[in-house]
């Protein structure tokens, strides 16, 4: 089959060893598909996943059908199958709720020199579903806008912003979690706080910082020192910022966990070389979860933190795609409140 040439139903049936009367039954997701065999219809959506096979829009709204298959895209290098990895919780609520509502959930983990790519050829492969939630941190956004661009029903996983588009997406509430967790230091006495945040400006990070600033408005406090997060091997930059906060007052600190936690288990290792305890000395809180099983994170302290609810945003991500396939009413951005853990790292200040 030449590449040039957009891939049909024929070849489909021609890959997939069937009739192209059941690829048809297949594709169309009409009532009569339920009579082709469950490993036929896959070997059939396989053979169209493989083939770049898109469904014509028009052709399926004039039949009034869909295929009632959602799909599952991450821009991560490894598909989140280890319980231990940040993203598997969101595919058990996308998984969930997809079942719920009884569609199928077919995962895209296809890789195109060495890269992932939605894209192949010039052909959007999520269209073998009716939509897609999408997720992961190093996005490609020209990729966002482009779905965006075609029309094609996805909700993206966090706060994502793309300029001249809106995207549909579910994020958990930084700025809240965020403002509250200020709001219980500056309720137990601290009056100077500093903040250690990523170098990489991404949304999260901005929410937090918001939330940072409404936390300080609230309490009548001026702004406080905010700083980005020492790369490679941060244990001296780290020093030297603890004596630099201590010298300055600071009682307590909000850090936002990174994708290793390695600054965490060194704020750890150079607050013990320096004689000052956690939370006696200076109190510390996690904006977000550690790195799942403590890794990175030294003696796997209990943290006081905020944990993302990211098994329900995988199912509300599910339902407002459906709402979304359902209406015309534009693209939706919904929040998901984040819940307190209580730990062991935060006090009164002396």
């Amino acid at each position: 089959m030449s590449q040039r040439r957009r891939p049909t139903q024929v070849d489909i049936a021609r890959l997939a060893g069937v009739s192209q009367a059941t690829v048809s039954l297949v594709i169309s997701g009409g009532p009569a598909s339920g009579q082709v065999a469950e490993h036929t219809r896959h070997a059939v959506l396989d053979a169209a996943a493989e083939l770049g096979y898109t469904v014509n829009a028009a052709a399926r709204s004039l039949k009034g059908g869909r295929n009632r298959m959602l799909g599952l895209y991450t821009f991560e290098s490894v598909f989140p199958v280890d319980q231990r990895d940040f993203y598997f919780p969101f595919l058990l609520g996308v998984e969930d709720a997809t079942a719920e509502f009884g569609y199928d959930l077919l995962l895209f983990s296809s890789v195109t020199s060495g890269e992932r790519r939605i894209y192949s050829d010039g052909i959007n492969r999520l269209k073998i579903a009716d939509g897609c939630v999408l997720l992961g941190r190093h996005i490609d956004r020209a990729v966002l806008a482009d779905l965006v661009h075609e029309d094609f029903p996805f909700v993206f996983v966090g706060r994502r912003e793309v300029p001249g588009v809106q995207l549909s997406y579910v994020a958990p509430d930084y700025v809240g979690a965020t403002r509250d967790m200020v709001d219980r230091l500056t309720g137990l006495g601290h009056r100077r706080l500093a903040y250690l945040r990523p170098a990489d400006h991404q949304e999260p990070t901005s929410d937090r910082e918001a939330g940072f600033r409404e936390g300080l408005a609230d309490a009548g406090l001026p702004d406080q020192p905010i700083h980005e997060l020492p790369d490679g091997s941060p244990d001296a930059e780290l020093a030297a910022l603890l004596g630099q906060w201590l010298a300055g007052g600071v009682t307590a600190l909000l850090v936002e966990p990174s994708e290793d936690d390695q600054a965490i288990a060194a704020l750890e290792r150079v607050a013990a070389e320096a004689g000052v305890r956690i939370p006696e000395d200076l109190s510390v809180a996690l904006l977000g979860d550690p790195a799942p099983s403590g890794a990175g994170t030294g003696t796997g302290r209990d943290w006081t933190r905020f944990t993302l609810p990211r098994e329900d945003m995988g199912r509300v991500a599910v339902r407002l795609l459906l709402e979304l396939l359902d209406s015309d009413d534009g693209p939706r951005q919904l929040s998901v409140a984040c819940a307190p853990v209580d730990g062991d790292s935060v006090g009164r200040p002396r």
